[in-house]
């Protein structure tokens, strides 16, 4: 069974639980990293936790969710081995997983709602990344890490 890291900051928690239920409808482990409350807290805190699980249980996955995504992805893809993809619906949900082999999905809380994210953990889930010509491309990304 696929493991699920999953964290949030103060602008994502209200829809934490329901991102947990549907993934554990789809039979993942779900584990809730945080945070638990509406009280301001720092999301580089969460993306860390989340993206440093992720890097460790290399078959598992992480979802971040902050007002707009931004802030976890940009704070996700500082830790290495993570391609933290912040996503608006199902297409790019998919082309993450697709063309980029994305680990870590990331969406805000104020940008999309309960639908849009069915669709997007629907595509996250269903979609296998594709190899091919994308392979070399994701391997430039992580040598990236070595290089800077």
């Amino acid at each position: 069974m696929k493991k699920v890291y999953i964290g949030a900051d103060h602008a994502g928690v209200l829809i934490k639980d329901f991102v947990k239920q549907l993934f554990e409808k789809r039979g993942f482990e779900v584990e809730d990293m945080g945070t638990h409350t509406t009280e301001r807290v720092d999301y580089p805190d969460y993306a860390k936790k989340v993206a440093k699980a992720v890097a460790a249980d290399k078959d598992s996955w992480g979802v971040l969710i902050c007002g707009t995504g931004i802030g976890m992805s940009i704070a996700a893809n500082k830790i290495k081995g993570i391609r933290a993809a912040e996503v608006h619906d199902y297409y790019t949900a998919k082309m993450a997983r697709a063309h980029n082999d994305a680990n870590v999905l990331c969406f805000g809380e104020r940008v999309v709602g309960e639908g849009v994210i069915e669709s997007i953990v629907e595509a996250w889930c269903e979609t296998h990344f594709e190899g091919g010509r994308h392979l070399n491309r994701v391997k430039k990304i992580m040598a990236l890490e070595e290089e800077c």
